[in-house]
């Protein structure tokens, strides 16, 4: 199933908004509507994004919407602008517009596979030793060789990209070569994507999961609960400063401090050479109603405030690598994904 893509003049996405509950897909026809619904996460992920933003300018290209808005409907995704400016280079020749978002997408799909493929070659390597269980019991090897115990957070499968995913990707490819015991998911307040989205796609892949609050991460880690920590990116500075679903930079420390590895996966457009450091990517606050209140119901008492940044930035010294669809990027080792900010 593909969460984005071009059918019959019109973008086709699933309203990941609808998940668990229902798989429904809406027909996107007008930029206007595209804005909507980024702005709603019925269409989420930065790869996912940067392949909706080239999608948009083509259906721009026949209806003569602007695509400023476009461009900044999620500021800290940089896939999103990304994907806007290489289709936009093709205006106002309508037919190369589309052949270039058609390029987007299919080069996404196959920089998924790539990175899955890549990621898992790393985590075996980085969690090589002897087998052991975790906290609860749960077996952490059979057959002869170690079988991994990943923890993640938010929603970085297929239905964040258009097909298979980054750092979820990987997981699924330690589940196809037999390596999986068992992925922790973190249920990703205020939105819940590990809850709705993360765990309707494990079930789908058939891969054993157990879903946990957002607070136990690290205690699970000290715990020696999980092998490694596998996050996906929004935006990787040029020293490798990792911006990513708020709740990342809190299990980073805590690996740290438990000695798990932790490993960023994201294409190479996710790598903005643009931003030397994580203190310059510009951090989008979604409003306190998506904290105060869940589907309309309000949680907190009237005249309760609250602060809502959907990132937080996780600093390169507490990232053992980046692996992306063309390289791993060993960041514990020195290595940058670029030495200043240019390429």
């Amino acid at each position: 199933m593909r969460t984005i893509d071009w059918v019959d003049g019109a973008i086709e996405l699933v309203d990941q908004t609808r998940l668990p509950g229902d798989c429904v897909f809406l027909r996107i026809e007008t930029v206007a509507d595209l804005i909507g619904a980024i702005r709603r996460l019925a269409v989420r992920g930065a790869p996912a994004l940067g392949v909706a933003g080239a999608m948009g300018v083509a259906l721009a290209a026949r209806t003569g919407e602007p695509i400023d808005a476009l461009r900044a409907a999620r500021p800290t995704a940089v896939n999103l602008a990304w994907g806007v400016d290489e289709a936009a280079r093709h205006l106002p020749d309508a037919d190369a517009v589309l052949a270039r978002a058609l390029e987007i997408r299919d080069d996404d799909i196959a920089a998924c596979y790539r990175m899955s493929a890549l990621g898992a070659d790393l985590v075996r390597e980085l969690t090589e030793g002897p087998d052991r269980s975790d906290a609860s019991g749960a077996s952490g090897g059979s057959g002869g060789f170690r079988r991994i115990r990943v923890m993640t957070i938010c929603n970085t499968g297929g239905l964040a990209a258009v097909e298979r995913g980054t750092a979820l990707g990987v997981v699924q490819t330690l589940h196809e070569r037999g390596l999986l015991a068992e992925t922790l998911a973190l249920e990703t307040r205020p939105l819940l994507q590990g809850a709705r989205l993360t765990a309707w796609e494990l079930g789908r892949m058939g891969a054993p999961h157990r879903l946990v609050v957002d607070g136990v991460g690290p205690y699970l880690l000290a715990r020696g609960a999980a092998d490694v920590v596998l996050i996906g990116a929004d935006r990787i500075a040029a020293n490798g400063d990792t911006a990513n679903k708020i709740g990342s930079y809190s299990l980073a420390l805590g690996a740290r401090r438990a000695g798990v590895p932790f490993v960023v996966v994201a294409p190479e457009t996710t790598i903005d050479p643009a931003i030397t450091s994580g203190d310059r990517i510009e951090i989008e606050d979604r409003g306190p109603g998506e904290v105060l209140s869940i589907h309309g119901v309000r949680l907190a008492p009237e005249g309760t405030g609250a602060a809502n940044p959907a990132f937080d930035v996780t600093p390169h010294d507490l990232i053992t690598a980046i692996v992306t669809d063309r390289r791993v990027i060993r960041v514990d080792r020195g290595e940058t994904p670029y030495e200043s900010g240019t390429a």
